[in-house]
């Protein structure tokens, strides 16, 4: 299982990139299942990473933003997760990786028998007589001292490969998860991936040039705040081409962890499953990493599946998936065990083979970070999209004409049925997950159209 970190999800060479190379996801797609559907429960790390452990929304596992926020909380240690439930059914479990961060629970304290923390790199980087790895953001050099066999991302690649060989000389079932921090930016690549994508042949994002209008004044106020106001696209082109080294660098490295897969004899026996906790705006409506918004730039993410035996080879699926909290709940099926009263996701088994169509509409929620708490939630199905933004303006996009969505539609006369069946359903959610925020008042929002 490979957790990336803000992979956008039309950033793979299967999902139509005109430029990116990633050969060995298509592959992966190729030979299993491939969720052109699959979207976040929070487009945001720490709140998306426990919900893909406990099963469960933010509002319940209460991690609702990163350690260092104002909202620095860890999940309860009481709340089930997944890999727990593997672990009593016999697995054996081992982490490699980005986990959590601030005070939340170790990897060993949800089941994992052996763990590589991502920060081991720096140790071994520096016993090879390597510089620091470089920082900062933005950034806009790359790793001028390392070939990309010394690389942060081959060197998890070299554990996930270890991990893989001790796995296959035991006898035990075995989860091996592998959440490498990239491509989360800054994009520090070595050659020949800092320059594999020229800038001047990258387009701009269909969103770049968003001028905000009639949207939430945090959307232009980040802008300020990230000192990125006024941007030319010729100022982003060399991060969104870091940012495409940096993805096709990962997929060399998973094409590694297949090719052993293969030469253990493995493969037939293994699920393999590739995301990401979110997407990443890297340039989309001219702004940086993501925050106070719902587009799917950040919303939306990859979901590739393979499971011989299983998965038919070069099944897709336009089921719409909640791919955090519905992983949980496929994973405790897989291994044959109860799934937690708990969870809250869908089961993905009955999408693998096309016998179900699942969800209409998918759902997300978003509590603010760095810049001060924010609360959103949002509701999108194959022709809508709209965002109820607690202390700012509604959105309301028709992503079959406005599939950029530039142009929020939540104050115009021609879509108040359209707004006022999305707020109805909104509310329907918030009751079914016991969303605190579903009081008097916002009721009195979402069911009598009493919002801006």
């Amino acid at each position: 299982m490979i957790v990336a970190d803000q992979h956008r999800r039309d950033c793979l060479g299967l999902h139509g990139h005109p430029l990116l190379r990633t050969p060995h996801l298509d592959a992966l797609a190729r030979e299993g299942i491939d969720f052109r559907q699959a979207y976040t429960s929070s487009p945001i790390c720490v709140p998306a990473r426990n919900s893909l452990l406990h099963g469960c929304w933010p509002c319940r596992h209460l991690s609702i933003a990163n350690a260092d926020t104002e909202a620095p909380r860890p999940a309860p240690a009481d709340l089930p997760a997944f890999p727990q439930v593997l672990r009593e059914a016999g697995y054996d479990l081992t982490f490699i990786g980005k986990w959590l961060g601030g005070k939340a629970r170790s990897p060993q304290d949800y089941g994992f028998r052996q763990v590589t923390p991502e920060s081991a790199y720096g140790a071994w980087r520096a016993a090879q007589g390597l510089p620091p790895r470089p920082g900062g953001l933005p950034f806009f050099g790359y790793d001028e001292a390392i070939t990309p066999e010394q690389s942060r991302l081959h060197w998890g690649a070299d554990q996930t490969i270890r991990a893989l060989r001790e796995a296959a000389a035991g006898s035990a079932p075995f989860l091996i998860r592998w959440d490498p921090s990239e491509p989360h930016l800054p994009n520090v690549v070595p050659e020949p991936y800092a320059s594999m994508y020229q800038p001047s042949d990258i387009p701009p994002w269909p969103s770049f040039g968003d001028t905000f209008a009639g949207k939430p004044y945090i959307q232009a106020q980040q802008l300020r705040s990230w000192g990125i106001d006024g941007w030319t696209w010729e100022q982003w082109a060399p991060l969104v081409a870091r940012y495409l080294g940096d993805i096709s660098l990962l997929d060399a490295q998973v094409g590694r962890v297949l090719d052993t897969l293969d030469e253990l004899g493995l493969a037939q026996s293994t699920l393999v499953i590739y995301t990401c906790d979110h997407g990443d705006l890297c340039g989309a409506h001219g702004m940086l990493d993501k925050h106070y918004v719902m587009y799917d730039d950040v919303v939306r993410v990859p979901l590739l599946m393979r499971w011989p035996g299983v998965i038919a080879p070069a099944s897709v699926s336009d089921a719409m998936v909640i791919h955090t909290l519905d992983l949980a709940r496929t994973l405790c099926e897989v291994a044959g065990q109860p799934v937690p009263e708990t969870f809250q996701g869908e089961s993905l088994l009955p999408l693998l083979d096309g016998s179900a169509n699942g969800r209409q509409d998918v759902l997300a929620m978003y509590m603010g970070n760095q810049f001060g708490l924010y609360s959103q939630r949002m509701i999108r199905d194959r022709e809508w999209k709209y965002v109820w933004n607690a202390t700012a303006e509604d959105e309301l996009y028709h992503l079959t004409e406005d599939p950029a969505e530039l142009h929020n539609l939540a104050a115009s006369p021609d879509c108040r049925e359209t707004l006022a069946r999305l707020r109805r359903r909104l509310h329907q959610w918030m009751q079914d997950i016991h969303d605190p925020l579903d009081n008097g008042w916002i009721r009195r929002q979402l069911l009598e159209n009493r919002k801006l």
